[in-house]
């Protein structure tokens, strides 16, 4: 029996071992190429979220220039006041400074005085978040501070998230309500300019209503000798008070001062008193100046504490 020759084609063998050899070589390089790109775009990646993280935050946004800060009567108006006390202890004092959330920088040195001040912060203010949280770390009672239509609107604008007389009653306190849940920290309200808004009636019953609802006391920053918040607080029975003295309508350290004897002899014939200050680097330097000599003669209290139910 004969066998057929069987035959070994070696050379093909030979270059299918080198394509296999080169393969896994390209593979092994592919690999390589991959794992770089992977990691070129992990670092890239580490890098912007680096930089995003150490990026300077501006204090203040030019980009959204706070509204005016007040409308001042053209004169002095004096408040209702209560019958003269004769306190055993210190007369109260409480100081609001209103318009805080649009510079983050003057919001802190408030903060960083000790004492009880208030701080009144305005709705969609760009930094209002981060103050209500350094707030609340600190023990500083926060309030609403309502933008409202006044008499000069619409020459005047008071600013984003106003209450407007235009508005029906539901749209006052849908507005409202959207200003409270996004400030749950807040204890009380009182006016951002509103010297058209305070003296109808209806339109702070609607406002008034939502506030008694919550819980909240109400101070009326008093822009209009006309205004009709009292009347309207002692008929819903809401904790009410008036500004007495706005601290710094005129920006010099002198006149500061001036309105914070004021003041205090305000307090020292009724037993308490209500001043209310911007945050203006002025008024932040004054009262840290005057506090050691304030604390002699007052005792600087939240507003919480000078709200009363009207009988």
């Amino acid at each position: 029996m004969s066998c057929d020759k069987i035959s070994y084609p070696m050379a093909d063998s030979r270059e299918q071992i080198k394509n296999i050899l080169n393969y896994f070589k390209n593979s092994r390089r592919m690999r390589q190429g991959l794992t770089c790109a992977v990691v070129l775009i992990l670092l890239i990646t580490i890098a912007g979220y680096v930089s995003h993280c150490t990026r300077q935050v501006p204090d203040s946004y030019s980009s959204h220039p706070p509204p005016t800060f007040e409308i001042y009567p053209r004169e002095e108006i004096t408040p209702f006041r209560r019958i003269p006390e004769s306190p055993a202890t210190l007369p109260k004092v409480a100081i609001i400074i209103d318009d805080i959330g649009y510079d983050r920088r003057i919001a802190k040195k408030f903060l960083s005085l000790d004492a009880a001040l208030t701080l009144s912060v305005l709705p969609q203010s760009p930094f209002r978040k981060q103050i209500l949280r350094r707030a609340k770390a600190n023990g500083t009672q926060i309030m609403l501070h309502l933008p409202m239509e006044p008499i000069e609107y619409p020459g005047v604008n008071p600013g984003p998230g106003a209450l407007l007389t235009a508005m029906s009653p539901e749209q006052i306190r849908q507005r409202l309500r959207k200003h409270l849940d996004a400030m749950p920290s807040v204890r009380g309200v009182n006016n951002h300019m509103g010297s058209r808004m305070t003296a109808i009636p209806n339109k702070m019953y609607q406002i008034l209503t939502v506030l008694k609802t919550r819980n909240l006391f109400f101070i009326d920053s008093f822009t209009t000798e006309e205004s009709l918040c009292r009347s309207s607080a002692r008929v819903l029975q809401v904790p009410f008070a008036q500004r007495d003295v706005f601290l710094d309508h005129v920006q010099t350290p002198d006149f500061i001062r001036r309105q914070i004897r004021r003041l205090i002899h305000i307090a020292n014939d009724y037993g308490e008193a209500i001043g209310i200050g911007h945050p203006h680097t002025e008024t932040y330097e004054v009262l840290r100046d005057t506090l050691p000599e304030l604390r002699k003669k007052v005792r600087l209290v939240p507003a919480s504490e000078l709200v009363h139910t009207i009988g």
